[in-house]
C-alpha cells in the first residue's frame, strides 16, 4: 500500500475533526442565546447600542437608565451584567458606540449628550446643544459626524469629527434647523429615531406625533417626506436600517415596522411587522447577527425602585 493511500483516509479525518469543531461551538452558542434578558429592577431602559463593527464576536450590549443616566453592559449569552458608568442623576436617551468603542449618548431634557468609553466607563466629553424646551432623544453615526435629534426643537445637532475620529470641542457642534417641508407640531413629540439613507448621502428622521418619515439633507436641513403610500409610523421611535431595509419601532404599538426603501431613500413601502408577547412598549434596538433586541420602557407602568425591566430578542 502507498504512502498516499494511507494518508488520504487520515487527511478525511482530520478535516472532518476541524469542521465538528468549528460547527459545534456555533450550534451551541445559539442555543445559549437568551431571548429575555432582565436588567436591574427600577433601570428604565431607552436606549440601546452594539458594536456591530465587532460581527459575531458583539457579545455586550449597552443600556441606558431614564432614571439616572446609568449605562449598562449586558452579556448577550448569558444575560448577566452590570453597571459600568454611573449617571450624572439625569435621564439617558438614545446610545450609538462607535467602531474606538466610545459610546455617544443623548441626554433627554437636559440639552445634552456625553461620549463614554465602553471599557472604563469614564466619560470623554461633553456636549451641550440647547437649553429648555428640549428633548435631546436619538443618535446615528454618520460618517464623519454624529447626528442628533431634538424631539422638542425643529432641529439636528451634529458633532463633526476630526481627524481618526478625534472628538470635537464643544464650539464646533453643529445646530442644524429642520426646513422644507417639516411642520413641528406644537406640545407633542416630533423628530425622534435617525438613521442614514440606504446610499449615506441623507438622514432619515421619523416624526412620533404624525408617524411621517422624513429625507433630511445634512448639508441645509431640508426636509422630504418619504413616500411611503398609507403607512403611518404612529408612535415611531428607535430606527434601524440594514441595506435597503429599515426597521422603525413604534413603542406604544408594541411592533416594529420593517420597510424596503429605494436607494435615494425618498419612497418605501411596508413588508411586514414584527411583535412579540414580550414587548411592553419597546424604544429602541440594536442588531446581533439574526437578531434585534429591544429593551422594554414600560410608559404605562408607574415606575418605582422595584419594578422589573428587561430587554427582549426577536428574529429580524
Amino acid at each position: 500500500m502507498s504512502r498516499a493511500l494511507v494518508r488520504r483516509p487520515f487527511l478525511l479525518l482530520l478535516l472532518s475533526v476541524l469542521l465538528l469543531s468549528l460547527l459545534a461551538p456555533a450550534v451551541s452558542a445559539g442555543q445559549r442565546v437568551p431571548g429575555h434578558i432582565d436588567l436591574p429592577d427600577g433601570f428604565q431602559p431607552e436606549g440601546i447600542t452594539i458594536n456591530t463593527a465587532l460581527g459575531s464576536r458583539a457579545r455586550f450590549a449597552y443600556l441606558g437608565s431614564l432614571a439616572d443616566g446609568d449605562i449598562y453592559r449586558a452579556d448577550l449569552l448569558t444575560g448577566k451584567g452590570r453597571v459600568i458608568s454611573q449617571g450624572p442623576g439625569t435621564p439617558v436617551t438614545g446610545l450609538k458606540i462607535d467602531p474606538r468603542g466610545r459610546i455617544f449618548a443623548s441626554g433627554a431634557g437636559t440639552g445634552t449628550a456625553r461620549v463614554l468609553d465602553r471599557r472604563s466607563g469614564k466619560v470623554l466629553a461633553r456636549y451641550r446643544f440647547a437649553r429648555t424646551p428640549t428633548f435631546v432623544n436619538d443618535v446615528v453615526l454618520a460618517g464623519r459626524t454624529v447626528w442628533f435629534t431634538d424631539s422638542m426643537r425643529a432641529r439636528l445637532y451634529g458633532l463633526p469629527l476630526g481627524r481618526n475620529g478625534a472628538l470635537p470641542k464643544g464650539s464646533a457642534v453643529i445646530r442644524l434647523p429642520l426646513r422644507g417641508e417639516w411642520r413641528q407640531v406644537p406640545n407633542d413629540f416630533n423628530a425622534n429615531g435617525i438613521e442614514r439613507t440606504p446610499d449615506l448621502a441623507a438622514l432619515l428622521v421619523v416624526q412620533t406625533a404624525t408617524g411621517f418619515l422624513y429625507r433630511v439633507d445634512p448639508r441645509t436641513g431640508r426636509a422630504r417626506r418619504v413616500d411611503l403610500g398609507r403607512t403611518l409610523l404612529s408612535d415611531g421611535d428607535g430606527m434601524l436600517r440594514d441595506g435597503r431595509t429599515l426597521y422603525v419601532v413604534q413603542n406604544q404599538q408594541n411592533r416594529i415596522a420593517v420597510l424596503r426603501l429605494n436607494q435615494k431613500g425618498t419612497t418605501g413601502r411596508l413588508v411586514r411587522t414584527i411583535a412579540s408577547t414580550d414587548f411592553d412598549v419597546p424604544t429602541t434596538m440594536a442588531r446581533r447577527g439574526g437578531s434585534l433586541y429591544l429593551p422594554n420602557a414600560r410608559f404605562s407602568t408607574t415606575p418605582t425602585p422595584t419594578t422589573p425591566y428587561w430587554v427582549t430578542r426577536v428574529t429580524r
